[in-house]
């Protein structure tokens, strides 16, 4: 194994683990969570969660 391998494979994991965090992010099971979260700010209650 030289480092040129090491350096792939941990290249390939790196966007496998980028492209899990994209797929949660956008998933469309917490659009609705997210865009709640989202409207909080602009909640004239002014009260915390």
């Amino acid at each position: 194994m030289d480092i040129n391998f090491l350096r792939t494979l941990m290249t390939v994991l790196g966007f496998i683990a980028f492209a899990g965090i994209v797929w949660w992010a956008y998933g469309p099971a917490r659009r609705e969570r997210f865009e709640r979260d989202a409207r909080l700010v602009l909640d004239d209650e002014g009260t915390a969660p």
